[in-house]
């Protein structure tokens, strides 16, 4: 059997920084994606590797655009009073313009189709809240690449729900945050998912509505990534979790600590990938690192 490595993109709004920082550092390890897969903020970064190109320059450039991210107030902070005007079905602004113009000014055109994307397969996953399941962009060439990111990341209350063809389509995020099903439907043989879930952000102390719905949100999410993580082991297929993490907790709509999180994203993925490379190494070398690490040999011995 071919290969192929997939990239699974997790959702998690602006700790989406995380993962550019934890791309350049698997891009530098020389892991490279047959395969992309985001859900919700994983969307976007997904979207602009697989239409720029797989390489550092297109890192790069994602960088530049999280940077431009920090004054776009793409979520503004009020969500609070956004909910409460959605609760009273109050008109509200839409920021699903301010949204798109930002996708389209960093590359992701109106006319761009996923057919015109070569070297990597991208799937976007969005949720149709009628059909109860999720939506994947990208098996249809001739669907817009654009209109993918716009479903994945429709996140009430900032943006209202997509409405298509019966279709009730929100963020991807509401039916896989970290979406390695679909890596597993594409073929995916091996995986490294990078998981921006953190619940440190979303629990509370205090008691009423508001603990209930922020522990009722973290019991899905996690049981979603467990149950998917057990789908892949019982098919047999490795996944590589990141866990990607600030060292404070970020809100969704949080833009301000982009480029410590970068640093921080890169930090991390690069803890994690020599571990993987010291896991991989026959048990010979490991007990050679283990009597270095104590001094029980001398650096100038060449295993």
């Amino acid at each position: 059997m071919k290969r192929q490595l997939a990239f699974v993109l997790g959702g998690g709004g602006a700790r989406g920084a995380l993962q550019v920082g934890a791309l350049r550092a698997l891009l530098e390890a020389g892991f490279y994606p047959d395969i992309l897969v985001g859900t919700s903020i994983g969307a976007v970064n997904a979207a602009f590797m697989a239409t720029q190109g797989i390489n550092l320059e297109t890192i790069a450039g994602l960088e530049r655009a999280w940077q431009d991210a920090m004054s776009a107030d793409l979520l503004p902070a009020n969500y609070l009073w956004l909910s409460v005007r959605v609760l009273f079905n109050r008109p509200t602004i839409s920021h699903a313009h301010r949204m798109q113009s930002f996708f389209i000014k960093h590359g992701v055109g109106p006319d761009l189709k996923f057919g015109d994307i070569h070297g990597v397969q991208l799937v976007l996953i969005a949720a149709d809240l009628n059909a109860g399941c999720p939506v994947l962009y990208g098996l249809d060439p001739r669907q817009s690449v654009l209109e993918g990111v716009l479903a994945s990341t429709t996140l009430p209350p900032w943006i209202s729900p997509m409405q298509k063809e019966g279709q009730l389509l929100i963020d991807g995020g509401a039916v896989s945050n970290l979406p390695i099903e679909t890596a597993l439907t594409l073929g995916a043989t091996e995986i490294i998912a990078l998981d921006l879930f953190d619940p440190r952000g979303l629990t509370s102390d205090a008691p009423g509505f508001g603990q209930f719905v922020s522990k009722l949100l973290i019991t899905v999410a996690q049981r979603q990534m467990e149950l998917e993580l057990a789908l892949a082991s019982a098919r047999g297929v490795p996944v590589r979790r990141i866990s990607l993490r600030g060292k404070e907790p970020v809100l969704l709509s949080d833009f301000r600590h982009t480029l410590a999180l970068i640093e921080r994203g890169f930090a991390l993925a690069n803890i994690e990938i020599a571990r993987w490379q010291v896991e991989g190494q026959p048990l010979w070398r490991k007990w050679l690192n283990q009597f270095r690490q104590r001094g029980l040999l001398k650096q100038r011995i060449n295993p």
